[in-house]
């Protein structure tokens, strides 16, 4: 199960903390470490501080957005050391543990990380599931990238290792990237409703992507949904389309 976690960190700006990461990874059983939009090379400094995880730092994927790093993710959980504009579901990280490693036995799941300063914009965040907190000292509450990485997958290995009792879950939930498909479906079938105007959308999509994150539909369920907005399509075109005329009936004056 540990082979499906994989852990993402966006923007990182030190290439020692790449390092220190994969470390913290790699002692815990987990190997699969991706870059989003990194601040800094992998180098030397990178495989010095990975102390014996150089393996690790060699399999390192690097990607250009967060949509392409978790799309073939069934589950994404992104670490938040606080609330944001929207309210969205909140783990502790032993409750999280236990989803990572029920959505884990047979598809990957994805722990994303952000800047080291700045931490997770909303927009990232709005591509999570659910967000986890490390409920540290809140008079000091100050943990570095790699500290917070090993938290999170100590508590997976820990639920991993107790999990020998579980039932196999039953549940196929879509992939990110089949989740993206259909929020912008959605957005498109709004805009062509007038239930929302493109140039000023409002908070209104991001309170969907909550509402469908939070019910986590399944692929079947997933699909009425689209097929439902498909259907809404067609009924709007024929609605708009103009009627055919009669070969040689006079027109309307």
């Amino acid at each position: 199960m540990l082979e499906n976690v994989r852990i993402v960190l966006i923007g990182t700006s030190h290439p020692g903390n790449i390092g220190s990461a994969a470390r913290a990874m790699k002692t815990m059983g987990i190997h699969d470490l991706v870059l989003v939009t990194p601040d800094c090379e992998v180098d030397s400094h990178t495989i010095a501080l990975s102390a014996g995880a150089s393996d690790v730092v060699k399999n390192i994927i690097t990607y250009e957005n967060l949509e392409d790093a978790i799309a073939d993710c069934q589950l994404v959980v992104g670490a938040s050391a606080r609330s944001r504009t929207l309210n969205w579901p909140m783990f502790g990280p032993r409750d999280m543990a236990a989803k990572v490693v029920q959505e884990g036995q047979d598809k990957k799941v994805a722990m994303v990380f952000g800047r080291e300063r700045t931490g997770l914009t909303n927009d990232e965040l709005q591509r999570c599931h659910f967000h986890v907190n490390i409920p540290a000292n809140p008079d000091y509450s100050s943990l570095n990238l790699a500290m917070a990485v090993q938290t999170l997958c100590y508590e997976v290995r820990m639920t991993f290792l107790a999990q020998e009792s579980w039932p196999k879950q039953e549940q196929e939930y879509p992939l990110s990237a089949d989740l993206e498909r259909f929020y912008q479906h959605l957005e498109g079938t709004l805009a062509e409703v007038e239930f929302i105007v493109p140039s000023h959308p409002g908070q209104v999509m991001n309170k969907l992507r909550r509402f469908f994150n939070r019910a986590r539909p399944e692929v079947q369920e997933l699909n009425i949904l689209r097929g439902m907005l498909t259907s809404i399509d067609k009924a709007v075109q024929g609605i708009r389309r103009p009627e055919k005329r009669v070969k040689g009936e006079p027109k309307n004056t």
